[in-house]
């Protein structure tokens, strides 16, 4: 069976007038069931606001766009609230309760990526949610709900059928929600745009990665990730995952190429990505790419909280690796062949910047 890879768009889930929720389908993009990872987009107009829930499933979420404010409750924890922007990125475990609300005039964009092998639909979330029409609670008989809130019947049905809004509502201008503080940031999110460089090649490109050190939620999750910015007409090295992992890339700005080469030999995908855009490179399959001369930006997470990448091109590729005889071997071709090849890509980049 032929794999599809090409890159798609996400579709409208829920919303109204405080926002709305997308997600991509894997009836069209088969690697998320395949691979039990799933892929969705919080998109929050001015005073809009998700309302409390949790999901079945842990997550890594990236705010593409605007700012913010998000409340997070890890299982048996207090609430965190945290100011969110541009470039925040949040690992979310199972069982943690979020919020999100926006009061700029830009929309905020959240985008969540994460596994489903626990979840009830391989390759997509399931959010059940604390308030709202089609809360959990509400789900409950008059009596236990009485029994569970120690309130009466009266007061139990204003305080469940008050919310009419399912997901996302739009509150009142007027309305204060709860002040961010500073040192609840500490630990649950890490701006990548302002984080130190993992990788820094001058005209080539820039690194962000997230893991167990600097983000150690990630643990937890069982997921990496990183932000990758790369220059005009730059192109990031062939390379492969060497420990299992699946990669999902979310084209975050910019446009260019992909080439994805996987079993025998066969390029199984040759595309322009642009932004917004989401595919999925298989586990072991090589991908590369060269950015368009306004540059690439893309997100990407990786089903292992702490990647190991074999590149193939660069001073740290294999083929640096193995000796020469190896290689004048297993190409079939002379020793001066063999050392010119060898002598060419003699940095540590990953990224090369365009030819001069």
């Amino acid at each position: 069976m032929e794999l599809d890879l090409s890159p798609k768009l996400p579709k409208r889930l829920y919303g109204g007038n405080g926002g709305s929720y997308l997600a991509w389908d894997p009836s069209e993009l088969p690697m998320l069931k395949d691979g039990n990872i799933a892929a969705g987009k919080l998109a929050l107009e001015k005073n809009g606001f998700a309302l409390p829930r949790y999901s079945d499933s842990a997550k890594v979420a990236y705010v593409l766009q605007g700012c913010g404010t998000s409340g997070i409750v890890l299982p048996e924890k207090e609430e965190k609230v945290i100011a969110i922007k541009k470039g925040d990125a949040m690992a979310l475990p199972f069982g943690t309760v979020t919020w999100w609300y926006n009061k700029e005039d830009t929309d905020l964009v959240v985008l969540f990526l994460g596994e489903t092998s626990k979840a009830h639909k391989c390759g997509g979330f399931t959010d059940f949610f604390l308030t709202g029409s089609n809360s959990v609670f509400s789900g409950f008989s008059t009596e236990f709900q009485c029994r569970a809130s120690d309130l009466k019947e009266a007061e139990v049905k204003t305080l469940v059928g008050s919310q009419k809004g399912t997901g996302i509502v739009k509150l009142d201008p007027s309305f204060q929600m709860p002040v961010p503080k500073e040192e609840h940031r500490e630990g649950m999110a890490l701006n990548c745009l302002e984080a130190p460089f993992d990788v820094n090649i001058p005209n080539g490109g820039r690194v962000v990665v997230l893991n167990t050190k600097n983000l150690p939620l990630v643990g937890e999750v069982g997921l990496g990730a990183d932000l990758v910015r790369l220059d005009g007409s730059a192109m990031c090295s062939p390379g492969f995952s060497c420990d299992s992992a699946l990669q999902v890339t979310y084209v975050v700005r910019g446009s260019g190429r992909a080439q994805v080469v996987g079993i025998d030999g066969k390029r199984v995908l040759e595309v322009t990505v642009k932004a917004g855009n989401l595919f999925i490179v298989p586990r072991f399959f090589v991908v590369s790419k060269i950015a368009d001369p306004d540059g690439l930006e893309w997100f990407s997470i990786i089903s292992t909280p702490n990647p190991i990448f074999t590149n193939l091109a660069g001073k740290t590729s294999v083929w640096k690796a193995l000796s020469p005889q190896v290689l004048q071997a297993a190409f079939n071709i002379s020793p001066e062949a063999e050392n010119h090849f060898r002598s060419k890509r003699n940095s540590d980049a990953v990224f090369f910047p365009p030819p001069s």
